[in-house]
């Protein structure tokens, strides 16, 4: 090349991939080995305990330690991927991951497991944001729907299988394989990506300088903010020195990261985009699937495990026909997104799905199976109509140099709305639970008359399955008490499922805030 010559345009994310659909199928199996790192962990806690000798309590940092990292590493995604290009980047963080998540399962004590747990949470964190600006930049914007379709059935069926997956693997291996099954496909899907993805290194010109000061600003806001989150109910909120702690520091970074990033030519995180009106709703709507799609995938298994009496398989197969529907249903809204507005899919799939919240508000002592399993295919089918259209109207108007941006803040919202949800839906269900439970203990005193006439009616049943008269007036009365604990969790649960109908409300008037997305020409990337 000639001194002063124009160098030659980079060659875009793709470039030489004979089928971009290989690609596609790469990144979202990548993504959906690290979203369903983000649950499966949960109802192995018991096995983890027993088997490292510490109780649940400590053991439930595995868990924590896994999104606080995760949160810090989406911060500086976008960063890294301009710096080291996306193919660079992203196979280094499924590297880590798959390294880190072998390590999990050979962990040997508590320690060492929150360790390699953490590491795996940092490749995790950089790995989804950037699958996302890959599949982006990878096809015209007429197709993104359809790409993005395989990207939705990670993200979205990934938190389902994650419990099933998680407990079946515990109950008949040992807990270790919830992570030591990450190895093979990790090292698999690495592989493959070196083979199929090409990317020229990154131009020197191009070098940003890395903001420190951001980078540790939003890195504690959002970690202090995921401990608050999943540890606040735990140790009982701000009676707890930890979570006051830790909320004074999440609120001081907060305080701090506003101006110093609006300050920056190059910030960590452009705060500055969010100020738009579509990228700002769509930041919103994400986060509102997050807490509807995480409270719910946690909630309902447990309120059938503990209400109803199904066991840990069968409550993973009341999630199972809402998956399947929610895999068909990816492909053909991916098919209709290039027909039909964002705004108008996403507004339909937040009434489906407040419509599928409002059902389970419904909930009684007789239900059965498929009342539930109904429930859940509803939602099934409102899932995919905000998630693919979301991510596509994310980009109106952005230019490509900040797809990453995007990703990274898109992502942000969906683990920490997924965060907000579960913490939410708990602290509801706790403490309206102790309301309800008030409420009926009222109705059982002993001058009630209804209370006497149903103490003498179960006393008799006791006796005639054999119980002296004092033994079946004390069975009685523990069965009373049993009920009644019964009623307050089902009326609890009937909380939480309208807290989340009012969530799935509020996605539609933020959709139809939206700008129309424009067709366009394929979309080249540039980093």
């Amino acid at each position: 090349m000639t001194p002063g010559a124009a160098a030659p345009p980079r060659a875009p994310i793709g470039a030489g991939v004979q089928n971009p659909w290989l690609v596609a199928v790469l990144v979202a199996l990548a993504a959906f080995m690290e979203v369903l790192d983000t649950t499966i962990a949960n109802v192995a806690l018991r096995y983890v305990a027993g088997g490292l000798g510490v109780s649940v309590d400590e053991a439930s940092w595995v868990v924590t330690s896994y999104l606080v990292a995760n949160a810090v590493a989406l911060v500086a995604s976008s960063f890294f991927a301009r710096r080291f290009g996306r193919k660079g980047f992203f196979i280094a963080c499924l590297g880590l991951f798959t390294v880190s998540s072998v390590l999990c399962g050979f962990a040997w004590n508590l320690d060492s497991l929150l360790f390699f747990r953490v590491l795996q949470g940092l490749g995790g964190g950089g790995m989804v944001p950037v699958a996302q600006s890959i599949l982006a930049s990878s096809f015209p914007q007429e197709k993104r729907g359809q790409a993005f379709a395989l990207f939705g059935v990670a993200v979205v069926v990934a938190p389902v299988v994650g419990p099933t997956l998680g407990g079946w693997l515990s109950d008949n291996w040992s807990w270790n394989w919830c992570f030591l099954i990450n190895g093979p496909v990790g090292l698999l899907t690495i592989g493959l990506i070196w083979l199929v993805l090409r990317e020229e290194a990154p131009a020197r010109g191009e070098r940003v300088r890395f903001d420190f000061i951001g980078f540790a600003l939003v890195a504690t806001f959002l970690g202090a903010l995921e401990v608050v989150l999943d540890r606040a109910l735990i140790d009982d909120w701000f009676s707890s020195a930890l979570i006051v702690t830790t909320a004074a520091v999440c609120a001081l970074a907060f305080l701090m990261m506003i101006p110093w990033e609006l300050s920056r030519a190059n910030p960590m995180v452009d705060i500055r985009m969010l100020a738009s009106r579509q990228l700002g709703a769509c930041f919103l709507i994400m986060g509102s699937f997050g807490v509807v799609l995480y409270a719910t995938t946690q909630f309902l298994p447990q309120l059938v495990q503990e209400d109803f009496g199904y066991t840990a398989t069968w409550a993973g197969l009341v999630l199972s026909p809402g998956g399947l529907v929610t895999m068909a249903m990816m492909f053909i809204v991916g098919r209709m997104s290039g027909h039909v507005q964002p705004k108008y899919l996403i507004a339909a799939g937040g009434s489906i799905i407040a419509l599928s919240m409002y059902d389970l508000t419904n909930i009684n002592p007789d239900l059965n199976f498929w009342f539930f399993a109904d429930s859940r295919m509803l939602l099934g089918l409102g899932l995919p109509l905000i998630l693919i259209p979301i991510i596509t109207a994310s980009y109106e108007g952005l230019p490509p140099k900040q797809y990453d941006q995007a990703s990274a803040l898109i992502n942000v919202a969906r683990n920490t709305g997924g965060s907000i949800g579960v913490s939410l839906a708990s602290n509801v269900l706790a403490h309206r639970e102790q309301f309800h439970q008030a409420r009926l203990v009222e109705n059982t005193i002993p001058s009630s008359v209804p209370f006497q006439q149903t103490l003498h009616q179960v006393t008799q049943y006791f006796v005639g399955q054999g119980s002296s008269l004092m033994e079946a007036k004390q069975q009685a009365l523990a069965w009373i008490g049993q009920t009644v604990q019964a009623q307050a969790s089902l009326f609890a649960y009937v909380d939480v499922f309208w807290t989340l109908t009012l969530v799935a409300l509020a996605v539609v008037p933020l959709a139809l805030a939206l700008r129309s997305v424009t067709g366009g020409q394929p979309v080249h990337a540039a980093h």
